[in-house]
């Protein structure tokens, strides 16, 4: 526990506790003697931080390795601050819960959100933060959450100008309710310290629309991201973490998809159990159209969000069709238009009896009806569309892949006070940076309360109709 000493001047003891003679690297020591301008000097193995309060740890640092433990209160938070004089330097977050939009444990604050935590609120979690030269890594329980390599021009908003590489102290700093720290050890590291899991190249921020994002705190996050096409989890895992884009990633669970394939719920227990201590969004896709007939509501329940799509649909002659497959579109005598209507109508039966969270690669047309995508998708069809998702609290992806919906599809739903996800559905392992869903933000005026998260699901609430005969 700490022991308390008032004082008036407790900033200045910062400096006097810089310690003269030889610094010690690669050792290892307690990092337990802090001050606090506005509650005087505290030394232990235990400290608790209060909103509003800033502790300053003795000394100043450059490279380094910082490990301890933290505990947080139900919707508690603060920040840990290095490299900082207590305005400047980085700060990393200690936030737990559910993924409800706010930055959670681990994030390197307005340069690497994150919002999905893998720890929990009300139990001790393991951390470490290091500088190496100019990369900046943090884990949480042991597994790497932020590997952040500053590039030599940074993109930095005026608000964080001052969120750069330096040398500075050590501070924790209170926000929202209770956050303890215990057995805090600091190592210091020499100049040519290097982090030898820093193997993707930097990021021109002069040039990156993430970091924009980053720096306006709107979330970033691909929901559609599929371990397929050479694409792994240790690649997904290192994308990310370079990207600074939080990845969704998800299995299919069905049938006549590409990739990773569900099969009952036995296979979904045993995924999910491989990738639920992974820094990802857990999602899944229902695939094809029997899907609900094949998992029960309690296995896919173990996922953060469920989406589904309309490139699968029961024809106008009863036939399964993957519609993104030219040799399954058959219009047999009908017109197009007569198809687009099917298709509209299909489109609706899926999302007024499939549970899902995200309406997933929306719109979506086959090759020859695309070629006059506005002509089909008519004022009448998008909102029989929008009319589901607004009824049953579905989000509209902004699909990356295929450039859908339009502009004017998506200023439509926001009307409509619709949720937005960003999403991709890759083939591979190249699959860009969410352009089109970047662009689409800037473009229909959309902000980050127009984002859905996990928190606001009611899938689990609704009831599955069984709806196709086969």
């Amino acid at each position: 526990m700490t022991k308390k000493t008032s004082t008036v001047l407790a900033t200045a003891l910062i400096s006097i506790w810089v310690f003269a003679g030889c610094v010690r690297y690669n050792v290892a020591e307690p990092l337990n003697r802090f001050s606090s301008p506005e509650m005087g000097t505290t030394s232990g193995n235990e400290i608790t931080v209060t909103p509003g309060s800033t502790w300053f740890a003795e000394g100043e640092y450059e490279n380094f390795v910082l490990t301890g433990q933290a505990l947080t209160s139900d919707n508690a938070e603060a920040a840990l601050l290095f490299h900082t004089d207590g305005k400047s330097g980085y700060e990393v977050t200690f936030r737990n819960g559910p993924i409800d939009g706010t930055r959670k444990s681990g994030s390197l604050a307005s340069v690497r959100n994150l919002y999905r935590s893998l720890a929990e609120g009300g139990k001790w979690f393991d951390f470490e933060i290091a500088v190496r030269g100019h990369n900046i890594s943090v884990a949480i329980n042991d597994t790497a959450v932020i590997c952040y390599t500053e590039p030599e021009h940074p993109y930095r908003t005026k608000e964080y100008a001052g969120r750069l590489l330096s040398r500075g102290s050590i501070a924790l700093k209170g926000v929202n309710g209770d956050v303890t720290f215990r057995n805090l050890q600091m190592t210091r590291l020499k100049q040519d310290a290097v982090n030898e899991s820093d193997t993707m190249p930097r990021i021109d921020e002069q040039n990156d629309a993430v970091i924009r994002f980053q720096q306006r705190n709107f979330p970033v996050i691909d929901y559609h991201v599929h371990l397929k096409g050479g694409l792994t989890k240790e690649m997904a895992h290192a994308m990310s973490m370079n990207y600074g884009i939080n990845y969704g990633v998800a299995p299919n669970a069905g049938e006549g998809g590409v990739g990773r394939m569900l099969a009952d719920d036995k296979e979904v227990y045993e995924y999910f159990n491989e990738v639920k201590d992974m820094p990802f969004m857990r999602g899944v896709q229902g695939e094809g159209r029997k899907w609900t007939a094949t998992f029960s509501q309690e296995a896919l329940g173990v996922f953060d969000y469920l989406f589904t799509d309309g490139m699968t649909i029961v024809d106008h002659k009863g036939r399964l069709s993957r519609i993104y497959r030219p040799e399954e579109v058959h219009y047999d005598g009908v017109t197009k238009e007569q198809y687009m209507e099917h298709l509209v109508d299909q489109t609706v039966k899926i999302l007024t009896n499939e549970p899902a969270d995200i309406y997933a690669n929306p719109t979506f047309l086959p090759e020859e009806l695309n070629a006059e995508y506005a002509k089909y998708w008519t004022d009448e069809r998008v909102n029989r569309v929008l009319d589901v998702l607004v009824k049953y609290n579905i989000a509209l992806e902004i699909n990356a892949r295929y450039k859908i919906p339009s502009f004017d599809i998506i200023r439509k739903a926001k009307e409509r006070g619709i949720k937005f996800t960003f999403g991709t559905n890759n083939v591979d392992a190249n699959f860009g940076k969410l352009e089109y869903c970047l662009q689409a933000v800037e473009e229909c005026g959309l902000t980050a309360d127009d984002i859905w998260f996990p928190s606001m699901s009611v899938r689990r609430s609704r009831e599955v109709v069984l709806y196709n005969k086969w």
